[in-house]
């Protein structure tokens, strides 16, 4: 069993990953940048050790300092959590050469499903449907307009390294094609340092469902059933749901199916997530085509959603995993009940074109009330950084309906006050109470069309929680809490 381990992250997953150690009886190490030393993950842990500055390359990306730090603290095992260096394959293969365990998939399967070209051959060699779509063997700007031309349009180019949506371009004809290639194949190399790109056909409204997977050393693979991941922008999701609505269940068995014989063509181990687009519109919602996506080699940020229908602890289970243990459950003794939804928040400005907030958090109150639950990674008084991510929580709520679901997260995020930076709070409550979304009738390009309205200014009204909870801020402290800039010292005056 692991003894000791180092969590290469911070913010949310990294306390999620230290409440799962408290239940084993792990030691747990935490990193943090300078700026971090006294942020919740770092003060949590049982040990946290400094790596850096403020910048992640320089710090939570710093892979040589970070093993420096295995070394020198003895930790016998390393949970990367999701982004930073999750999905690296060379960081986990580094992992594995120091004989430290990588609480992960092995390297190599990293490296196989993170080329969307590599996986997309195993996908098909294995039978699991893909987007009809080309590698030009030619990497040429003409041979990718080649391909385009072979595939058809409305089709899409994209980097065959990295995901995110970086090197990703729509090309809606011929004539659209060369700066297209040009743009990603410029992006691809600034976030991937590859600029290999393939083609493939683009599904107009598609609806973007993803099953949670789980293997072991033994050679067993389950599904946790599937999530609905349509509502995204920037090809970023902003909230899950399990399970997915308006599907049927003989499209369920399919897609179920289809994810457990993907896992098993990549020899998968521990957590992971196979992603499908489901195409509208081609016959009956059972029988209609879907098609592999990409494979998520990691923990997926919204896996509470799935802990919540299936009452499963998957962080647990990645360590037992990682230790060796066979799979803590059987396929047919998990059981998907109820329903759950999650909400991300984030620190940005729904109004000004999302843009990444940054600041002081002068207030936070968290909702607390029945079927709620929030994973969170800041306090009252944290900074907000420009370094950093600017997912602040998860709201995820259950019920045994989802109506009953939609009711108790629209509750919580009414019941959310965030003051001192914007937040998506009440954008995510328009989303949430829209027509289309509560009757389940959303698809990938659902925010493209309908977020100009959902995104209007918010700042017009406070609404009452938000007046309260200054007032009682007020009687605690005796003092705004919002500052007044006149009050301030200083010779600077707006």
């Amino acid at each position: 069993m692991i003894k000791r381990l180092l969590i290469a992250n911070r913010g949310e997953i990294a306390l999620r990953v230290i409440g799962a150690c408290r239940e084993l009886g792990i030691e747990s190490i935490a990193i943090c940048s300078e700026p971090d030393r006294n942020a919740r993950h770092a003060l949590a842990a049982d040990r946290a050790v400094a790596v850096g500055p403020a910048a992640p390359s320089e710090s939570y990306l710093n892979a040589e300092t970070i093993l420096n730090v295995v070394r020198s603290s003895g930790a016998d095992a390393v949970h990367p959590g999701y982004g930073f260096l999750s999905e690296n394959a060379d960081f986990a293969a580094r992992c594995e050469q120091a004989g430290v365990v990588f609480v992960g998939p092995p390297a190599s399967v990293i490296r196989q499903m993170g080329s969307k070209i590599q996986a997309r051959h195993l996908m098909q060699a294995a039978g699991v449907p893909v987007v009809p779509g080309e590698t030009p063997t030619g990497q040429s700007d003409d041979g990718v307009a080649t391909a385009l031309k072979r595939v058809g349009f409305p089709a899409l180019v994209k980097a065959a390294a990295g995901g995110g949506g970086k090197g990703m371009r729509r090309v809606l004809s011929a004539d659209d094609a060369a700066e297209a290639i040009r743009a990603a194949r410029r992006e691809a190399l600034a976030s991937f340092g590859d600029g290999t790109l393939y083609v493939e056909r683009l599904l107009e409204r598609p609806r973007h469902i993803e099953v949670q997977v789980f293997g072991d050393a033994l050679g067993s693979i389950v599904h946790l059933f599937e999530r609905d991941c349509s509502v995204q922008r920037r090809h970023q999701k902003v909230i899950e749901e399990s399970p997915a609505p308006s599907i049927g269940p003989r499209l369920r068995d399919r897609l179920l199916s289809t994810a457990v014989r993907a896992a098993n063509a990549a020899a998968y181990r521990n957590a992971g997530t196979v992603e499908f687009l489901v195409e509208q519109g081609a016959g009956s919602t059972d029988d209609g085509p879907f098609f592999f996506l990409e494979m998520n080699t990691r923990l997926q940020v919204e896996h509470p959603v799935t802990e919540q229908v299936t009452g499963r602890d998957l962080v647990l289970a990645q360590l037992l995993v990682a230790s060796g243990q066979s799979l803590p459950w059987l396929q047919d003794q998990i059981l998907a009940r109820g329903h759950a939804i999650e909400a991300r928040v984030y620190a940005e400005d729904p109004a000004n074109d999302f843009l990444p907030q940054v600041g002081r958090v002068l207030l936070y109150r968290e909702p607390t009330m029945p079927g709620v639950r929030i994973d969170s990674g800041i306090a009252e008084g944290d900074d907000v950084s420009v370094h950093y991510d600017p997912l602040l929580a998860k709201v995820i709520a259950t019920a045994e309906t989802r109506e009953l679901a939609l009711a108790r997260i629209a509750a919580a995020l009414r019941s959310y006050p965030i003051l001192g930076i914007r937040t998506n709070v009440a954008f995510l409550l328009r989303v949430i109470e829209s027509d289309s979304f509560r009757a389940g009738n959303v698809d990938t390009s659902f925010l493209d069309t309908q977020g100009a309205w959902l995104a209007q200014d918010e700042t017009a009204d406070i609404p009452g929680h938000v007046r309260a909870a200054l007032r009682a801020h007020e009687d605690a402290s005796g003092s705004p809490a919002v500052p007044d800039p006149w009050a301030r010292s200083g010779s600077w005056r707006p």
